[in-house]
């Protein structure tokens, strides 16, 4: 990456760390509409997604860890990693230019999705909601480097309040991201442009994160959350056409 590259890096990771602090998700959705541009393979831009994301994940976890159910986050949790390790592998495999193709219309079908059914489902926190949701959230982590959206549809149904919710998820992302960090590792996308870039990355995931604390309380979250589904649904379309 030239310079230039690396200063957008910092920009995007101030957007998706704040993004991340205040609705409690939406870091990997952020970034990687930018990262696989930016990155020599898409295995990588994935590596350098989740290891900026696990820096996220980390610090709200800490502040919230005793509000943590761990009865209702280790199915789900179990079976994402599962599943997001035969993920990642097939990315060794699967041409660049279908996984871009692929993400675009995940993209969209994701802002679609919150947009208009988000507010209206309601999940039982069973097993098999679990394992459901868990198996698509590996899939999509593993792939894309956004396993958020299946997740945080079960962990709003899951919990009751919004301090065990950002607990939950944030818990879950962390774990999800350090195990797939290591399975990725293992197939070979761990390079020296990703750790640059995480370290030009992880000044602006703390400014993103401190903003996005500051401003939790003050800004409408439904507005918030209709920013980036349009954000979601315009990349995913800039995806399908490059």
């Amino acid at each position: 990456m030239c310079p230039s590259d690396f200063f957008f890096l910092f920009l995007m990771s101030i957007g998706a760390a704040f993004v991340q602090r205040v609705s409690g998700f939406g870091f990997g959705i952020f970034i990687m509409t930018v990262l696989p541009f930016l990155l020599p393979t898409y295995g990588e831009a994935t590596a350098l997604s989740g290891l900026l994301a696990l820096v996220t994940s980390l610090v709200i976890t800490f502040r919230y860890r005793h509000y943590i159910l761990w009865r209702r986050l280790l199915p789900i949790l179990l079976t994402f990693l599962i599943v997001s390790a035969f993920a990642v592998g097939i990315l060794a495999y699967a041409p660049e230019l279908l996984l871009r193709r692929i993400l675009g219309v995940v993209l969209i079908l994701a802002s679609l999705y919150f947009f208009a059914l988000s507010h209206r489902i309601q999940l039982r926190p069973n097993l098999g909601v679990q394992v459901g949701l868990g198996t698509l959230s590996g899939l999509m982590g593993g792939l894309f480097g956004m396993q958020g959206p299946p997740a945080v549809l079960y962990f709003i149904s899951a919990t009751k309040s919004k301090e065990e919710y950002i607990a939950m998820a944030q818990c879950y992302f962390l774990v999800g991201n350090l195990f797939m960090t290591l399975f990725r590792a293992r197939a070979g996308f761990l390079t020296a442009s990703v750790f640059s870039g995480w370290i030009s990355g992880l000044a602006g995931v703390a400014i993103g994160t401190y903003i996005g604390a500051k401003v939790f309380r003050r800004i409408p979250l439904p507005f918030l959350r209709r920013v980036i589904y349009l954000y979601m649904a315009l990349s995913g379309i800039v995806l399908l056409l490059s």
